[in-house]
C-alpha cells in the first residue's frame, strides 16, 4: 500500500490546534505516516515524538511553504502519497488515511484525492466545494481543481508537473497545479468521506485576499489557457467579482492585483491542450468559468 508523508505548515499562532490536529493524525489507522511541521519563519512550539519540524527563514508562502515540505519527504525517502493539512484543522475519523491509501492503489491514474472540508456542525461552506455552484458537497466524484486545506498528492505526479508556483504565495496555486495535472492525463477526484474538520472562516480573512486573487487569477491564465480563452477566463471572473459586490476597498485591492497580474509576467506559459479544454468542460467546469 502507498506510503503517506504529511506537511503542515503553520505560523506558530495555533499551537493548540495543531497539537489537537497532530494527534489526529497520530491517531489514524494503518502503518504511521512520516510528518513534518513547517514554521514559517517562525520558531515551532514543541512537538509530539514522531513528528519532524523545519523553521523556515522566512514566510514563503503556502505554495512555497509546501514545496518546502515536499523537498523534505522527497529527501527523507519512500513517500509514496503527500497529505496537505491546515494547521487548524482536525481529522475527525481514524480511516481516512486508509482511505487514502486504498484511492491511490486502486487507481494508478489518481493524482489528486481533495478532502471534504467541514466545520464543527459537519456543514460544508459553497466555496469549499470544488464544483460549480459549491453543488453535493456528500457526493464524491472527479473535478477539475481541490482545496489547499486537506488533500493527498501522488508524489509522482509532482515530479512530473512540478511544484506549487511559489510566485503566487497565496490563492489559486491548487487551480494552477491541478490544471497542470489535468494536462498531464491524472485524475482528481473530490471525496466527501474524506473530511477534514475546520472552523467555518471566510477566504477574505487574509490580508492579501483581494490583491492576490485578483493577481493570481490572470497569472494563471496567462500561464495555462490557450490565447483565446485568456480574454474569456479574465472577463468572466471579473463580472463574478463586481457581481459579489466586495467592500469598496476589497474591490480597489482585487482591480490593483488584476492590473498587476497583466502588467507583471509569471514563466512559464505552458497552454494546456484543447483535449484537456474539453475533458475539463465534461467535467462541468471548462476553463473560462
Amino acid at each position: 500500500m502507498p506510503k503517506i508523508g504529511v506537511v503542515v505548515l503553520t505560523m506558530g499562532d495555533r499551537p493548540a490546534e495543531l497539537g489537537a490536529l497532530l494527534a489526529s493524525v497520530a491517531a489514524q489507522e494503518g502503518d504511521p505516516a512520516t510528518v513534518v511541521v513547517l514554521g514559517q519563519g517562525v520558531k515551532l512550539p514543541p512537538l509530539p515524538d514522531g513528528v519532524d519540524s523545519v523553521e523556515l527563514p522566512e514566510n514563503l508562502g503556502i505554495p512555497g511553504g509546501r514545496n518546502a515540505g515536499v523537498a523534505w519527504l522527497r529527501e527523507r525517502g519512500g513517500v509514496d502519497v503527500v497529505v496537505v493539512l491546515d494547521d487548524d484543522g482536525l481529522l475527525p475519523r481514524t480511516d481516512t488515511f486508509r482511505l487514502i491509501r486504498e484511492a491511490f492503489a486502486g487507481n494508478p491514474r489518481l493524482g489528486v484525492a481533495g478532502f471534504r472540508i467541514a466545520d464543527e456542525t459537519g456543514a460544508s461552506q459553497r466555496r469549499h466545494v470544488p464544483r460549480l455552484g459549491g453543488k453535493n458537497p456528500l457526493v464524491s466524484g472527479p473535478v477539475t481543481t481541490f482545496l489547499g486545506g486537506g488533500h493527498a498528492i501522488r508524489m509522482s505526479v509532482i515530479d512530473q508537473v512540478g511544484d506549487f508556483p511559489a510566485q503566487f504565495f497565496y490563492a489559486h496555486e491548487e487551480t494552477d497545479f491541478a490544471w497542470r495535472a489535468l494536462d498531464a492525463g491524472w485524475d482528481i477526484d473530490y471525496r466527501a468521506d474524506m473530511v477534514l474538520q475546520h472552523p467555518r472562516t471566510e477566504a477574505s480573512r487574509h490580508a492579501v485576499y483581494y490583491r492576490n486573487t485578483g493577481r493570481n487569477r490572470v497569472w494563471l491564465a496567462k500561464r495555462h489557457l490557450p490565447a483565446v480563452l485568456v480574454p474569456v477566463y479574465l472577463a468572466t471572473w471579473a463580472a463574478y467579482t463586481l457581481v459579489r459586490r466586495p467592500p469598496p476597498s476589497g474591490l480597489a485591492a482585487w482591480w490593483a492585483g488584476f492590473f498587476e497580474g497583466v502588467r507583471v509576467a509569471c514563466p512559464p506559459r505552458r497552454p494546456m491542450r484543447w483535449r484537456t479544454v474539453w475533458r475539463m468542460t465534461r467535467l462541468g467546469r471548462p476553463p473560462v468559468i
